[in-house]
């Protein structure tokens, strides 16, 4: 596979997570504040910063706006084409990455993402946004949801199959990792105390932002706690968005793509992808917190970004390779 359509397949992955990620987690933040703005008052920045912080566009969100609230935030993420992890601006990138490896996936994969690129800049999402945002928010999720599917259903799944699951679980596993340490940027209202309802409440957010709450409820009957969400997000072998089964699925599509039996590594994104994916097999949740969670997740996300430039570097510098 010519190194430009590897680069382009594991982007436009990358794009479509990303975006729908930022959907689910601005969705499940209204419906937070619906619990708590009317009781605990505070702050349009107290609500909206963790948004912005999960997803590290604090510097750019106060170049565009001088003050914050929920409009201006959900804006920015969503419709602002100057910040380049916007929604809008995501999808947009996404099509343009599929654009041109059109010969590489399936007619049905490049209608629905047309679709969803021409539904967003034209004038009828702007008005559904003002309308509704959660209903709005929750329709954006199903559309990525239904572009995954069809991508599993219609396209050949080769190299280029694989490059897209290697996107799809890296940024997924970034994705996680920060959700979950979205809880350390927020602040208990005054008088509220850590297990307490609002503690509880805030950590099914979390669970809610990952698409994990019905999930994990079976598995604790009901009780929550932060070990208990922790441990079901970083170490949970089953469920699709926890750490531990999109480093394995990650593992298992760059190990596709080379040939090498899963025991052995031919390039350096391997090798660090199976440093990770021993660390998550056999460290425990009481490991994790003795060293702190925050500090964890920090240091996961960078081995993440390690193994992002490693594959690039290795499949995809087709720049360099002219």
């Amino acid at each position: 596979m010519l190194s430009r359509v590897a680069d382009a397949c594991f982007w436009l992955s990358r794009y479509i997570e990303r975006a729908e990620t930022t959907a689910r987690i601005v969705d499940v933040n209204i419906q937070l504040l619906l619990d708590f703005e009317d009781q605990h008052g505070g702050t349009g920045e107290q609500y909206w910063l963790p948004i912005l912080a999960t997803l590290e566009d604090q510097e750019r969100f106060g170049k565009v706006h001088t003050e914050m609230s929920g409009d201006a935030v959900m804006s920015f993420v969503t419709f602002e084409k100057k910040n380049p992890h916007s929604i809008i601006s995501c999808i947009s990138m996404a099509r343009e990455n599929a654009r041109t490896v059109r010969e590489q996936i399936s007619s049905e994969m490049w209608e629905q993402l047309n679709r969803l690129f021409l539904s967003l800049h034209s004038p009828s999402a702007q008005a559904a946004f003002s309308e509704s945002p959660i209903d709005f928010y929750r329709s954006l999720v199903d559309s990525l949801h239904s572009f995954q599917g069809i991508t599993d259903a219609t396209m050949t799944h080769g190299e280029g199959w694989q490059f897209l699951q290697a996107g799809k679980f890296l940024e997924r596993a970034d994705s996680t990792s920060r959700v979950l340490d979205i809880k350390y940027h927020i602040l208990l209202p005054s008088g509220e105390q850590v297990g307490g309802t609002v503690d509880i409440t805030q950590w099914m957010a979390v669970l809610r932002s990952c698409s994990a709450m019905e999930a994990f409820l079976k598995i604790s009957h009901g009780h929550v706690s932060s070990w208990q969400v922790a441990e079901f997000l970083i170490l949970h072998d089953k469920f699709p968005r926890s750490l531990r089964f999109c480093v394995d699925s990650l593992d298992h599509a760059l190990h596709s793509i080379s040939g090498t039996d899963g025991a052995h590594f031919s390039n350096e994104a391997e090798r660090l992808c199976g440093i990770v994916r021993s660390n998550l097999d056999y460290t425990t949740i009481k490991t994790v917190f003795q060293s702190g969670l925050h500090q964890y997740l920090d240091q996961t996300q960078l081995r993440l970004m390690e193994i992002s430039a490693a594959l690039v570097q290795t499949y995809c510098s087709w720049m360099d390779k002219k």
